[in-house]
């Protein structure tokens, strides 16, 4: 590490250092170089089990996500922001300047993870390739989030979560079955692709711990969207089969899809026969037990084109709270269609704490969900709040690196910073 810019009164560490917090990935330390939302999701889930997050954003301009509303807060934050970036420290950094590779060099010497999203290419360009960086710290878990990963013909294309679902088939599967394909709403893709890359950089600490060995993670939006096609492409792979669109049902499960109440749509399913005789006794319906066109789940599957009216038919004659009532007590799954603000009502939501306010020093809350890491012996936590673009650059670069304000001043008014 350069040693003009220290100051001999500023230790490596402090009492305040994020390391020392409690969580299970507590002394972990994240140098996350990702924009956006998949790896900003991964970096999350670490920083929610107590990992040592540092953020690296261009200065003056951040993460893309920052101007990405309405809506924003009062301090005009964007709700998709604040949405995959808590738990993490705001590091403002130039990375195409030589000083601002320095920088990052000195935060990766002492770095756990690194996690990037750049187009594939870019990071070797600036001499920050996998072998470097082991080189740099024996043990690294090295972790890249592309569109299409580091091989193969396309690895060199912009990677859009849209665009995954595309060409991974999920649109040719969701959507009306006479109507155009439709993605989903939200970016599966990318929150897949966060997912899976904690998962890995997860397998490869716990190999570390036994072999200090590091590893390098090629993650892709591509490869996560086809992973998430499972049992449809398993049908195509073992019948030869293009699977086609079914609305709300199930290629394989029948009765397992929307239907209409009195006062509204709702979801059911009664997956197996068992459950189906369940329904047909509670409802009066017992002549379909024992109709051969309805009697097992092939049949029903055979005949979805005649069962599906006349549940609808059924359903639409009792509000949705009749049948989730009646569902509940034999044991079949249903539940009504919930907008956003009827789930964050919801009883069972509010039971399990899905929804979590951190106050900033202001006084500001800012509402978020909830991790779904329930982890009641070392629960995940809302240690930091989303980071303002450059929060904690000067903590982070006097803390780790011992900068003294002078030199603070300097690469502030360079640009570097």
């Amino acid at each position: 590490m350069p040693t003009d810019h220290t100051d001999a009164s500023q230790g490596l560490t402090n009492l305040g250092d994020p390391r020392e917090k409690s969580g299970l990935l507590a002394g972990l330390r994240v140098v996350d170089l990702t924009r956006v939302l998949a790896g900003p999701y991964c970096t999350m889930m670490m920083g929610d089990l107590g990992a040592d997050v540092i953020k690296i954003e261009l200065p003056g301009r951040g993460d893309d996500t920052r101007q990405w509303g309405p809506p924003f807060t009062a301090k005009g934050e964007s709700a998709y922001f604040i949405s995959a970036n808590r738990n993490k420290r705001s590091l403002t950094l130039d990375l195409k300047s030589e000083k601002g590779i320095e920088i990052l060099k000195d935060l990766i010497r002492d770095a756990d993870v690194v996690v990037e999203n750049f187009k594939t290419g870019t990071l070797d360009r600036w001499g920050l390739d996998y072998e470097a960086l082991q080189a740099l710290r024996p043990g690294l878990i090295y972790c890249s989030i592309t569109g299409y990963g580091h091989t193969g013909p396309y690895k060199e294309r912009p990677g859009y979560d849209f665009i995954a679902q595309a060409l991974a088939g999920f649109m040719s599967i969701t959507g009306p079955a006479d109507g155009e394909p439709i993605r989903a709403g939200v970016a599966i893709a990318d929150l897949a692709s966060g997912i899976f890359a904690f998962g890995a950089i997860m397998a490869a600490l716990y190999a570390r711990e036994k072999t200090g060995e590091g590893q390098q993670i090629d993650i892709s939006l591509l490869d996560s969207q086809l992973a998430l096609m499972s049992y449809v492409a398993s049908n195509y792979l073992i019948s030869g089969e293009t699977p086609k669109r079914y609305g709300n049902a199930h290629p394989n499960i029948v009765p397992y899809e929307v239907l209409e109440a009195a006062d509204g749509y709702m979801a059911f399913a009664a997956g197996n026969d068992g459950q189906w005789r369940k329904f047909c006794e509670g409802v009066d319906k017992t002549e379909w037990i024992d109709d051969e066109r309805f009697a097992t789940n092939p049949a029903r599957n055979r005949n979805r084109g005649i069962l599906i009216p006349l549940l609808n038919e059924l359903f639409r004659t009792r509000p949705i709270s009749d049948w989730t009532t009646l569902c509940e007590q034999i044991g079949l799954p249903a539940a009504g269609i919930n907008d956003m603000a009827e789930v964050f009502q919801d009883p069972q939501v509010q039971a399990r704490n899905l929804r979590v306010e951190f106050e900033r020093p202001d006084g500001e809350p800012i509402p978020m969900v909830a991790s779904p890491l329930k982890i009641p012996t070392t629960p995940a936590r809302v240690r930091l709040g989303p980071p303002q673009l450059s929060e904690h650059t000067d903590q982070i670069l006097r803390d780790l690196l011992g900068y003294h304000t002078r030199a603070l001043e300097e690469l502030r008014a360079e640009g570097v910073i």
